[in-house]
């Protein structure tokens, strides 16, 4: 083989296996979907919100537990700094404020749509998905394989979210508003299929809590 045709071939070469290498982010977000029926993770949470003038950015962190069954079920509990749970139950949305002895219930279809837990938790399938979302590869990096994922409603607060997976494994949620801030979500000790009580996503407010409906 000549010097140009085996150039040639080796860029044919390189162009196929960066084409490889760039659908692995929605080939690992198709999986998930696809055989992740439930999960159960530990997370960390960074918000950083943009500086004002004169001013640093600020930057907030909490900590908590995640779990979720397909469809339209999950629980986020944010043990750290400030004690809050948010619920779905595939009806209802609540979110409830233990501090403030607040909970606010919305109708979960209404206050989902192009969410990042709509991305996580409540699609089906990936083509359910690309009716809320514009979705692409994204390079590989921290040694997770990305998808980046843009709501294709403006009128919402989201602006973009970026989906890490380590293998099969979900691992970084990053959430940019359109404010600007972002919200990096790490998770860890990802168990995937567990058998989740049901219980575990009906909420009923405890005695004395103020119950605002919207």
């Amino acid at each position: 083989m000549s010097y140009p045709a085996l150039l040639r071939a080796s860029l044919g070469l390189l162009a196929l296996s960066a084409m490889a290498a760039q659908a692995t982010g929605l080939e690992a977000l198709e999986g998930f979907i696809k055989n992740t029926r439930s999960g159960r993770a530990q997370f960390v949470q960074q918000v950083t919100s943009p500086p004002k003038e004169g001013q640093l950015a600020r930057v907030r962190n909490s900590s908590g537990s995640f779990e979720f069954v397909r469809p339209n079920r999950f629980r986020f509990v944010f043990k750290k700094p400030l004690e809050q749970i948010i619920v779905a139950d595939g009806q209802t949305l609540w979110l409830y404020d233990v501090d403030l002895a607040q909970a606010t219930a919305r109708k979960q279809a209404q206050a989902l749509g192009a969410t990042p837990a709509a991305l996580i938790a409540s699609a089906s399938d990936l083509r359910a998905m690309e009716t809320e979302f514009e979705l692409s590869n994204a390079a590989a990096s921290d040694g997770q394989d990305w998808v980046l994922a843009r709501p294709r409603s403006k009128d919402g607060g989201l602006q973009a979210v970026r989906i890490g997976f380590k293998g099969t494994a979900l691992a970084t949620l990053e959430i940019l508003d359109s404010f600007g801030q972002r919200s990096v979500m790490q998770f860890t000790q990802f168990e995937a299929n567990p058998a989740i009580d049901n219980a575990l996503f009906q909420f009923k407010p405890p005695a004395g809590v103020d119950v605002l409906r919207q």
